[in-house]
């Protein structure tokens, strides 16, 4: 009897660093549990839409439940801070945008370090933008609104997504490449600013292709041009801000981050499976219809895609003196 439960100690002492040592390469994910991918953002805008999207495909890859929660405030902060406190076992996931890179230099005090406590994935979407404005304002291209804002400087009013989003800050680097004065008008989310877009209540604002296009092509809005570097397969009519003299690039990209210390051969699962769930024909069709450009790539090409848009969103915010809590 001594030496039997002898032999079973001598296993388990034996098992448990396999275990571990398993643990650590990833090897038994994701057969424990669902997974979950956080949006900080309320439900219904592009990045939701992105990571239900993607959730569904990577539930069928994976043969495990892929569960999308929101838990949206604070310009995604509340969210993001979350799943960064959350264990490095890659059953839990956030789907960031724009606004995740530049609050590393817009807020104050984060409760999280943007590139110590959360490890990049997989980036999977980016949505062009066009600049628009109503009929009523008269205006029909890029010079026209420099002109304008010349004209009466503080006068003109551009709206966004919300303080510290990519439109925000977008409408920003616009004013300081025109040497012009325009007032931000922030708004909780693009559907509200884009109500008042059509009501002719505020100037211009920077939006997704996909939810302008139906208005720009009745008539609703005019397209003084998209924020591209080169004219966009979606829009090809419509000429360049970079064409009327200002090289702004303005967009809204998705991409999953994990809580850093996810082992890395979970973290290169995930993003095998987000590409594979990215060439699936039905995230073809949807991607197409909606105007999301796939973005497939590895996980240190969205590494280095991170760090730059950290870097070209906080020279915008800096220059524009931009501040938050």
């Amino acid at each position: 009897m001594q030496r039997r439960h002898f032999l079973q100690a001598s296993a388990a002492t034996v098992l448990a660093p396999t275990l571990e040592a398993s643990w650590a390469q990833g090897g038994s994910w994701p057969e424990a549990k669902p997974v979950r991918i956080i949006v900080p953002f309320t439900p219904g805008g592009t990045t939701d839409m992105v990571a239900r999207l993607i959730g569904v495909e990577l539930g069928k890859q994976l043969g495990q439940s892929v569960i999308v929660e929101n838990k949206p405030g604070a310009g995604t902060v509340i969210g993001v801070d979350y799943v960064a406190k959350q264990p490095a076992d890659g059953y839990t996931l956030v789907c960031v945008a724009n606004s995740f890179t530049a609050n590393k230099t817009l807020v104050k005090s984060l409760p999280y370090d943007t590139t110590r406590d959360l490890q990049p994935v997989a980036l999977m979407g980016l949505s062009e933008h066009v600049l628009a404005t109503h009929p009523s304002s008269g205006l029909k291209n890029l010079d026209d609104l420099r002109k304008a804002a010349l004209a009466k400087p503080g006068a003109l009013t551009y709206a966004s997504f919300g303080n510290g989003t990519s439109a925000h800050l977008s409408g920003a680097l616009l004013c300081q490449m025109m040497g012009v004065d325009m007032v931000h008008v922030p708004y909780k989310g693009q559907g509200p600013a884009l109500t008042d877009l059509l009501g002719g209540q505020v100037g211009v604002m920077f939006g997704n292709w996909s939810e302008f296009r139906g208005h720009i092509e009745s008539g609703k809005l005019v397209a003084l041009g998209m924020a591209t570097a080169k004219r966009s397969r979606f829009a090809p009519h419509v000429p360049t801000l970079a064409e009327q003299g200002a090289a702004l690039e303005s967009n809204s990209w998705q991409g999953l981050l994990a809580p850093a210390g996810t082992p890395e051969a979970v973290v290169q699962r995930v993003n095998a499976e987000v590409n594979k769930a990215l060439a699936t024909p039905n995230v073809v069709e949807v991607f197409a219809k909606s105007g999301v450009v796939s973005q497939a790539g590895t996980v240190a090409q969205f590494s280095s895609f991170v760090n730059s848009e950290i870097a070209r969103y906080g020279e915008i915010i800096r220059r524009a003196n931009i501040t938050m809590g």
